[in-house]
């Protein structure tokens, strides 16, 4: 009972331990793995003593194994097959000879700098050429970091990991049998590779059928039924063929979450938490089971093994991989850097330092030692500094261009022409066939189909652009599109119009912002451009005039006689959100409404087909700003 007691004693703090590190990751905005090694080493015999795995025995193998599989199917789960075709390349290279770069590079290091005999630096090289998911995933959400790296980066990460943990385990094959045949080896290699891609397809195949046709089940049982089912792939794929089952959990998580099966996006939440607390629990165990005595014991030669991997070895694997893309030479040096390591390479080093040490092979606790210094070391160097990389290279996603408009009117076609004008993308949608004239007489492209259906939101392009605006009549429908493209495609600005308070009706989660003002009355607005009684303005908030000018806006705001469209700050055009924060030097564009009847325009000389014109109207401003050229925008036909 007391032994049982310890074991529960151990499980409950490692839990404790690894959501408190979680939560304080998400309030400070840290990679969590970060605090998740602290805690863990924290709590280990070399410091408080609180934890120590060594008491699970066989079963801390077993959590490992079991948790593997959890976070590998997440990890294909999250793989999308349209947006990995677009980098297929780069990344089957990444997979093959990137693997093969960084094998040969890390054993080099290993060997010449580290001083480890050549068995053992092998052995150590293939752990590390993975990239865990569970840190790169995380990372990239938080950074925001362009679509095209950021798919490249996490299907590196989630397929190279399989890969590199088959070949791992060939390598310490061949180590502990030294009359192994190099042939054999890359036979065995290649065999659990296939048996686990194989029973991985089919399996995802089952999953997904349990839950398009198994209507008798709830949700909340299906979702335990898809992980019973996963633990028994990965199972049959380990008694088939050692070390098949990693390949398993992948290739069933990707086929499965291309198979179009409803209610999916709960399915991931599901796995999502199971994750996350696979990820706390597994980096608290194996960091408290580290010796930081042996980690001091491997010298500089170590340091510098994995130095030369971060500086030498990764930009090398990258430009090899990468040399014929179509990526820049900033979204380059931002793939150079950023390659930490995570739960799997720790789990497998853990699981090595075992097995040699109880067949007698010595080099298992240094193997260990030098794996978790390249986790430390890049998990602190390029998990810490990644953001600031990325926005020193201007590669975030908040850069990113481009627009996607739902609804095709008058309204959207004036803001549509601004975007087109700046030189970015622009993709109308809508299901009125008649829309198309609007569209092309304005030289716009334009999709008649239904915004609702993400196959169009993806053959417009939404996975890569900047903005996406819903403003058809009805706001209950730009409410719903607009969750759903944050949801599907999470591009960095969404917005919608629709006729409730952003702040009572939005939220953190659905990152979806209120265009223009509260409550616009978007077919009266459309109504006034038809009929040419708007006049289309432009004002820069004043430093001096700050306070002033934003009073008179604010008041022609209320009075509905207003409306800002877009603001121009630091060289970039964004539509504005209704709960805007003004800035002084913003540049704001607006329709301002002209009620002077038709008749009377005519007298005074003005003409509905003059196109609308850009000026700063004094209506509004008052200080004096610098000429701005005029854009002109061409008339959309009256209803």
């Amino acid at each position: 009972m007391e032994a049982s007691f310890e074991i529960t004693q151990q499980m409950v703090i490692a839990v404790f331990a690894g959501i408190t590190a979680q939560v304080l990751a998400a309030y400070l905005k840290l990679p969590s793995i970060v605090l998740l090694l602290v805690f863990g080493i924290l709590l280990g015999s070399d410091a408080i003593g609180l934890l120590h795995p060594h008491l699970l025995g066989t079963g801390l193998e077993v959590i490992v194994a079991l948790a593997t599989a959890i976070i590998l199917f997440e990890g294909g789960l999250n793989l999308d097959l349209r947006e990995l075709g677009k980098v297929s390349v780069s990344l089957q290279l990444l997979v093959t000879l990137g693997t093969l770069i960084t094998l040969l590079g890390g054993s080099m290091a290993a060997h010449w700098l580290g001083e480890f005999p050549w068995n053992i630096a092998f052995l150590y090289a293939s752990i590390i050429v993975v990239t865990g998911p569970t840190v790169v995933g995380p990372l990239l959400k938080q950074i925001n970091v362009d679509r095209q790296v950021a798919t490249l980066l996490e299907g590196e990460g989630v397929l190279i990991d399989p890969v590199g943990a088959i070949l791992a385990f060939v390598v310490l094959d061949t180590i502990l049998n030294s009359n192994a045949d190099p042939i054999d080896a890359i036979i065995g290699l290649l065999l659990r590779l296939g048996v686990g891609a194989a029973i991985g397809a089919a399996g995802g195949y089952l999953m997904s059928l349990i839950f398009k046709r198994a209507d008798v089940l709830s949700l909340e049982l299906k979702n335990l039924v898809v992980l019973a089912v996963l633990w028994s792939l990965f199972t049959l794929a380990q008694m088939i063929r050692s070390e098949s089952g990693v390949m398993t959990t992948v290739i069933a998580g990707a086929v499965f979450a291309n198979s179009s099966v409803p209610e999916e996006r709960l399915l991931r939440r599901f796995k999502g938490q199971l994750t996350i607390l696979s990820v706390s629990v597994l980096f608290i165990l194996l960091a408290a089971d580290l010796s930081i005595a042996s980690v001091l014991a491997l010298g500089w030669g170590s340091l510098f093994t994995v130095l030369v991997l971060m500086f030498i070895v990764r930009p090398i694997n990258i430009l090899c991989c990468t040399w014929n893309s179509d990526l820049n030479w900033r979204q380059k040096l931002f793939l150079s850097w950023v390659a930490p390591r995570g739960i799997v390479s720790a789990s497998v080093a853990s699981l090595f330092a075992i097995a040699l040490t109880q067949r007698g092979v010595n080099g298992g606790e240094a193997i260990k030692a030098l794996v978790f210094l390249t986790i430390l070391m890049t998990v602190f160097c390029q998990g810490l500094t990644a953001g600031m990389i990325a926005k020193w290279l201007q590669i975030t996603s908040k850069e990113a261009t481009g627009l996607v408009v739902v609804g095709c009117n008058p309204l959207s076609l004036l803001i549509a022409r601004f975007f087109q004008e700046r030189g970015e993308a622009v993709v109308m949608i809508d299901t009125d066939p008649e829309c198309f004239a609007q569209a092309e007489a304005q030289n716009l492209r334009l999709i008649a189909s239904s915004a609702l259906d993400t196959a169009v939101l993806e053959e417009a392009g939404l996975a890569s652009m900047g903005t996406f605006l819903a403003m058809t009549n009805n706001g209950e429908v730009n409410f719903v599109l607009a969750q759903r493209a944050a949801e599907e495609f999470n591009p960095p600005r969404v917005l919608a119009v629709f006729p409730r308070d952003p702040q009572a009706s939005t939220s953190a989660e659905n990152k979806v912002d209120q265009a223009f003002v509260q409550d616009l009355g978007i077919k009266t607005w459309n109504e006034y451009l038809n009929s040419g009684r708007v006049k289309l303005g432009t004002t820069t908030l004043d430093e001096e005039e700050f306070s002033s000018q934003q009073n008179r806006i604010q008041e022609k705001i209320r009075t509905g006689d207003l409306i800002p469209l877009l603001v121009e700050r630091e060289n970039r055009l964004q539509i504005i959100p209704a709960a805007i924060d003004w800035q002084a030097g913003d540049r704001i564009i607006y329709l301002l409404h002209d009620p002077r009847s038709n008749l009377l325009k005519r007298l005074s000389g003005a003409s509905q087909s003059t196109p609308l014109s850009l000026e700063k109207l004094p209506e509004v401003e008052q200080v004096p700003v610098a000429k701005l050229a005029e854009l002109s925008v061409s008339d959309s036909p009256s209803a």
